[in-house]
């Protein structure tokens, strides 16, 4: 944790206000884009309902279900907290030395650094366990045609 801590103290250190704020609109465009996701997910999850709960699925189903649910609610509060970030970046380019806001901005910066690249990473295997799952159901469901 310290390295981690040590290269984001480093990290902060050079980055400018066109950087953070480059960096934050790429933040919110994708978690945006992770909650037009979400919805397509929720959709695709209904689709699926009835193989879903089947017994065979339901351990499964119902795990990823649940984080797919904490994952939505996560990308609200990440899209709360980089757009109310976003508002605080005026306290870098107003030309006024306040090292203490400065670097108390550059330090939230930091850390929402690395939450939305674990959020992000994370995302990414729930999408690939989701799909993964659903792509299993398809294929009984294709067997069991071909059985009949």
């Amino acid at each position: 944790m310290k390295t981690t801590k040590r290269k984001v103290k480093k990290y902060e250190a050079w980055l400018s206000p066109e950087t953070m704020h480059k960096g934050s609109l790429n933040w919110l465009s994708e978690l945006r884009f992770a909650k037009d996701e979400q919805l397509f997910f929720d959709d695709l999850v209904k689709s699926y309902t009835l193989q879903l709960i089947d017994s065979k699925h339901f351990k499964e189903s119902k795990k990823i279900v649940d984080q797919l649910s904490t994952q939505q609610r996560e990308t609200d509060v990440l899209i709360d907290t980089i757009v109310n970030h976003e508002k605080g970046l005026n306290i870098m380019v107003d030309g006024i030395d306040q090292l203490k806001e400065e670097n108390a901005y550059k330090d939230e910066h930091g850390k929402l650094i690395i939450q939305v690249s674990l959020f992000l990473k994370n995302y990414r295997i729930l999408k690939t366990e989701l799909f993964t799952l659903i792509k299993s159901i398809i294929k009984e469901g294709k067997q069991k045609l071909l059985l009949q």
